[in-house]
């Protein structure tokens, strides 16, 4: 077989099988069910990861169209779509071949706390990248590493996120490269996430991830996060479907994605109910640096005035965060509805889960006056593709299918 990249996911897909027929060979003959897989089970979008071996609590299963081993443990339903898929059996991490780029852009990960117990960035990619070898084989996987940022992710612009979709297009180009890997700051990995994705228009997956302990804490997640990192890019499963966030025991699709709690390293969740949920067409890459979206939040008394004042402060688009469907006061529904006239209004609401569409008051009618449902999507993301069409003069209800 002359294509090393399909002879590897050929061999990759083998080990699966092979796998699972020695699982299904030791399972209990009188094919009694075990009492420890009861109760609901939650999958993430699509590694085999074996960096949750280390995690710690009840067997539950985490989200994966490819994996995973009875001892992933995940969060629960409430804040994660549930799969029906099976589990299946992991890969051996150092049968996985490949060449992989890995992108360094700072981060908890990449950083160290000083005498004054701060936490700042300070190691290379390098530096994350070396203890993957104590579990991959450096004679069948190539990790190649560029330092391209140095950045506490709160800091971060859209010309920060321009850099970082250059160089991911740059190295997914590659024909000897199998994938690329971002390390990056959990604040807003999930927006430079559907950033990456909303102008991927390669068949080679692309991950994100990075850290909630730094590396010096006795519980640094980093090294566990990258294993998973690389296992999500070997997966077969998830060429030809875009950008994903590995984390703890879960490998999520990038939109939909949130960080769905502060500290935890399990901690993001999807808003998603597929596991690959729909992807617009990849749009023509622009810079996203000079374009200007404001997201407007939603409360008991919030005035339209809001909007009215982004707008006369140069916005090119509006996110309004509205309460429990997407539900805002009559003022600021008028001033939404101004505001559509001439640019684009996308509404989304502050609520983790569920689905966005006005019904009550202000909010009910919306999308008569042109404002766009962001579906499972919330602010942080909703704010990226309005960017996005903003940057390439696209249609922005075409990067927001119809809610799943």
């Amino acid at each position: 077989m002359s294509n090393p990249r399909l002879r590897r996911r050929v061999q990759y897909s083998a080990a699966l099988v092979a796998s699972a027929l020695l699982l299904a060979s030791c399972q209990n003959p009188a094919n009694q069910e075990d009492s420890s897989s009861t109760g609901a089970s939650e999958t993430s979008a699509g590694s085999s990861s074996s960096a949750a071996s280390k995690s710690s609590g009840a067997s539950k299963t985490s989200e994966s169209s490819s994996e995973t081993s009875s001892s992933k443990s995940s969060k629960s339903s409430s804040t994660s779509a549930s799969s029906s898929k099976e589990p299946q059996a992991a890969v051996d991490p150092a049968s996985i071949e490949g060449h992989i780029v890995v992108l360094s852009t700072g981060g908890t990960i990449a950083s160290t706390r000083n005498d004054k117990g701060e936490i700042a960035p300070t190691l290379t990619g390098d530096d994350l990248v070396k203890p993957l070898y104590d579990t991959f084989d450096k004679d069948k996987l190539e990790l190649e590493v560029k330092d391209i940022a140095n950045l506490d992710s709160p800091e971060m612009t859209l010309a920060d996120t321009d850099t970082i979709i250059s160089a991911v297009s740059e190295e997914i180009k590659r024909k000897d490269v199998d994938g690329v890997i971002v390390t990056h700051g959990t604040d807003t990995i999930e927006e430079t996430a559907i950033a990456l994705d909303t102008f991927h228009d390669s068949d080679k997956p692309v991950v994100l991830t990075g850290a909630m302990h730094p590396s010096d804490d006795p519980d640094a997640d980093g090294p566990d996060n990258l294993t998973a990192a690389v296992e999500a890019i070997a997966n077969p499963e998830n060429q030809g479907k875009g950008t994903f966030i590995a984390f703890g025991d879960k490998v999520l699709p990038a939109r939909g994605a949130y960080m769905a709690d502060t500290t935890k390293p399990n901690g993001f969740a999807t808003n998603s109910e597929k596991d690959f949920p729909e992807r617009p067409a990849p749009l023509k890459y622009a810079p996203l640096g000079d374009a200007r979206v404001d997201i407007i939040a939603a409360y008991p008394g919030a005035s339209g005035d809001l909007i009215e004042r982004a707008v006369a402060g140069g916005a090119q688009g509006i996110v309004i965060e509205g309460m429990g469907t997407g539900n805002i006061s009559a003022s600021l529904a008028a001033a939404a509805k101004e505001a559509a006239k001439t640019m684009p209004v996308v509404l989304t609401t502050r609520v983790d889960q569920g689905p966005v569409k006005g019904i009550y008051g202000g909010g009910a009618a919306l999308a008569d006056a042109g404002v766009i449902s962001a579906g499972p999507l919330r602010a942080p993301q909703a704010r990226m593709l309005v960017a996005a069409a903003v940057a390439t003069d696209s249609d922005v209800r075409a990067l927001f299918p119809a809610a799943e």
